[in-house]
This record gives C-alpha cells, sequence and structure tokens, in this order.
C-alpha cells in the first residue's frame, strides 16, 4: 500500500518520523511531504504539495492551523483515505473530503500500525 506522510519531520522523537519507520517496517511505500528538506531513513522528504500518484492513504501529522489550502491538494492526488492523527483533527477538512468520497478516519496511525487495523 502506498502511504503519504503528510508533515514529515527528520527529528526521531516526533510522530510523523516514528510512523514513517512503523510503516516502512510493515512493509508499506511511503511518500514523504514536510516544510524542511531533509531525508528519513532513505526517503526524502518532499515540500510544497507534489503530485502523486497511486497514494492509498494519507496520514496527516500537522495541525489545523497548517491545514490551509490542503483540500485541493488532497482532493488532487485521490487517496481513498485520509488519517487525522490526534491534534490534527479538523471538521470542515474531513467534511470536505467525505464529499468527495474520501474516506476519513480520527485514529493514531501507530496505533492503527501496532494493533494491525492500518
Amino acid at each position: 500500500m502506498k502511504v503519504l506522510v503528510y508533515g514529515a519531520s527528520t527529528n526521531p522523537s516526533r510522530y510523523a518520523y516514528i510512523a514513517t519507520e512503523l510503516l516502512l517496517q510493515h512493509g508499506h511505500e511511503v511518500s514523504l511531504v514536510g516544510i524542511k528538506k531533509g531525508e528519513v531513513l532513505g526517503l526524502t522528504i518532499q515540500q510544497d504539495q507534489p503530485l502523486l500518484q497511486d497514494i492509498d492513504t494519507v496520514t496527516l501529522y500537522v495541525g489545523p492551523a497548517n491545514q490551509e489550502g490542503l483540500i485541493d491538494y488532497l482532493e488532487s492526488i485521490n487517496p481513498r483515505r485520509v488519517i487525522f492523527n490526534p491534534g490534527t483533527e479538523n471538521s470542515v477538512l474531513e467534511k470536505a473530503l467525505q464529499n468527495k468520497g474520501i474516506e476519513v478516519e480520527e485514529a493514531c496511525t501507530l496505533v492503527l500500525l501496532h494493533t494491525g487495523q492500518f
């Protein structure tokens, strides 16, 4: 499964980094988008909003204050689902995604991976 970690970080103590590590351990193909340039476990963090293909799941690690313009971007890559991790919940964005037929899940990616529910 192709997964986009939106809000990727090079800091090993950040949840986005830990999620990237776990996703790779579980055999998922991972793309990273973040504010700062860098690399995580051999993957390059892309900046801005690159057009990505065949993304099944987007896992969000940016709070509502940093989600400006995200609806258009998410619509352009058309994932099957978007996971709103704790602290990223945004009812306006969630409703807009659902209206486009994109599944929305308020959950913790780390918990989903650890419990086999991802």
